[in-house]
């Protein structure tokens, strides 16, 4: 199984960025999936989460309104549109796979390899 994540960059605060992950050698559709993130200094934490057929997603409270989470399983990918970015967004973002929801808040599954996001003026 592969996770490959794409679109992070620099950005200023308030502005967008949509990140990417690529799924291969598994059934995409058989698994949640879940981007979590790990800032500098900190640690890993869950911002959204979406089922196997994407109908459920879910939320860390820091990024509701803000972030949205989308899967397309004829691609087998998965994204993050994140929006009215903050300093406070600044980390890694990780895209994750699990076989059941509870597996999220307690940050288990397989993960890519990540890719940085930078907010700041």
């Amino acid at each position: 199984a592969q996770l490959v994540e794409s679109g992070g960059g620099s950005v200023q605060p308030g502005g967008s960025l949509t990140l990417s992950c690529a799924a291969s050698g598994f059934t995409f559709s058989d698994y949640w999936m879940y981007w979590a993130r790990q800032a500098p200094g900190k640690g890993l934490e869950w911002v959204a989460a979406i089922n196997s057929y994407g109908m459920t997603t879910f939320y860390e409270d820091s990024v509701k309104g803000r972030f949205t989470v989308s899967r397309d399983n004829t691609k087998n990918m998965l994204y993050l549109e994140m929006n009215s970015l903050t300093p406070e967004d600044t980390a890694i973002y990780y895209c994750t796979r699990v076989r059941d929801p509870s597996e999220v808040v307690k940050l288990m599954g397989d993960r890519g390899q990540g890719t940085q996001v930078t907010v700041s003026s």
